[in-house]
């Protein structure tokens, strides 16, 4: 057969087996990340159907599926809004650091994987999945609530977080060395505070750029300035995902609106493909060695990801349902691991097993998100009124 043709029908295999599991996901309420990773073991080395050579096209449109997946992200907030939320949850950030990078880190060097391991599963421990918990909340219909401004603000602390953790990840996989790294996270600073500043001012000027009343217009500038900043931001070591987040933070107003509904619909396309390809390159028969560690850390992290919530819920005078509510929002991890974990092994600086330690870890992560904030509602109500019972019934012993 034509090597295109074959090309072609292996493509169209893929993508046709994305919807069907996409399909699939929606029906059950869950997302769709786990099961398209599921569809990358399936398909890659050591799967059942091994797919032929379309790597080229994959690698490339995973990499445009991580640019989109973090300029949708940066769409979703003002620079003002970053500020007011790092004042207001900075504590609960520190918090969260803390908590949560410390038991990936310590895997890690348990499992042998040296400093650079450590880093690198710090990150996919640390944060959660907006994705996946703006969905959650907006189907369970807490938009609303008193404490998902919490939540959001936790969330906006650790984009933040990651604005400058990948520059350093990206610095440290590429074996530059300290006095390097150091220049790497300085060019980074600078170019996350010009930025900022250039969003907060003149925002307005940059959204004017990229508008257009033309959808097709609109749609191809849009796209074509995040590539560009991407690029750019990749060649400064900054990280193309940094790059691009920053660019949706300077697009504001009516046009970051319009440019979310235009580019939705190429992000899912896109992710769905990256997601894939780190399930490509993680070989099925590498989990099983590592399967116990991620239960270990899905259990541990379950925990701090509800210490989090439940604290900085509490601390913001939020009662005892919002506090547990806000715990289990955060518990859900999915684009932004497998990205930490797609840079480390795409670079060739860490061992295998961590790919498929990270794929366990997130497929159990990105169904337990979900369930958590379903089922912790009920749960606490039981426990209340078991704890009332209780009350009720020392108080009328004699």
């Amino acid at each position: 057969m034509d090597h295109t043709a074959l090309e072609l029908i292996e493509l169209g295999a893929v993508f046709f087996a994305l919807g069907a599991l996409g399909r699939l996901a929606g029906r059950i309420g869950l997302s769709p990340i786990p099961l398209y990773l599921v569809g990358g073991l399936f398909f890659g080395q050591g799967g059942v159907v091994p797919l032929g050579d379309i790597g080229e096209f994959t690698q490339l449109a995973g990499e445009i599926g991580v640019v989109l997946l973090l300029l949708l992200l940066g769409l979703e907030y003002s620079a003002a809004e970053l500020f007011t939320g790092l004042k207001r949850s900075w504590m609960a950030g520190l918090l969260d650091i803390v908590l949560n990078a410390a038991p990936g880190a310590a895997v890690a060097l348990l499992l042998g994987w040296g400093p650079v391991g450590a880093l690198v599963m710090a990150g996919v421990t640390y944060i959660s999945s907006s994705g996946i918990i703006a969905k959650v909340l907006g189907d369970l219909g807490r938009l609303g609530n008193r404490e998902t401004p919490v939540v959001l603000s936790v969330l906006v602390f650790e984009d933040l977080a990651m604005a400058l953790y990948l520059p350093i990840l990206t610095a440290v996989l590429g074996g530059i060395s300290f006095l390097g790294g150091l220049q790497a996270v300085g060019i980074s600073l600078a170019v996350i505070t010009v930025v900022l500043v250039v969003a907060l001012r003149y925002g307005r000027f940059v959204s004017a750029l990229v508008d257009s009343e033309d959808r097709e217009v609109f749609l191809l500038k849009v796209l074509g300035a995040a590539l560009l900043v991407a690029g750019f931001a990749s060649a400064l070591q900054v990280s193309a995902a940094v790059g691009a987040f920053l660019l949706g933070i300077a697009i504001s107003g009516s046009t970051a609106e319009n440019a979310t509904r235009l580019l939705e619909p190429l992000r899912d396309v896109f992710a769905a493909v990256f997601f894939v390809v780190f399930g490509l390159n993680t070989n099925p028969a590498s989990i099983p060695p590592v399967l116990v560690w991620a239960v270990a850390l899905a259990v541990v992290t379950t925990l701090t990801k509800v210490i989090t919530g439940w604290w900085a819920a509490r601390r913001a005078g939020i009662g005892r349902l919002g506090q547990a509510r806000a715990g289990a929002a955060l518990v859900a991890r999915g684009e932004f691991s497998i990205v930490i974990a797609g840079l480390a092994v795409t670079a060739g600086a860490v061992d295998g097993e961590l790919a498929a330690l990270a794929t366990a870890y997130v497929l159990l992560m990105a169904v337990l998100g979900p369930i958590a904030a379903r089922v912790v509602e009920p749960v606490a109500r039981a426990l209340q009124r078991r704890t009332a019972s209780i009350t009720q019934a020392a108080t009328d012993t004699p």
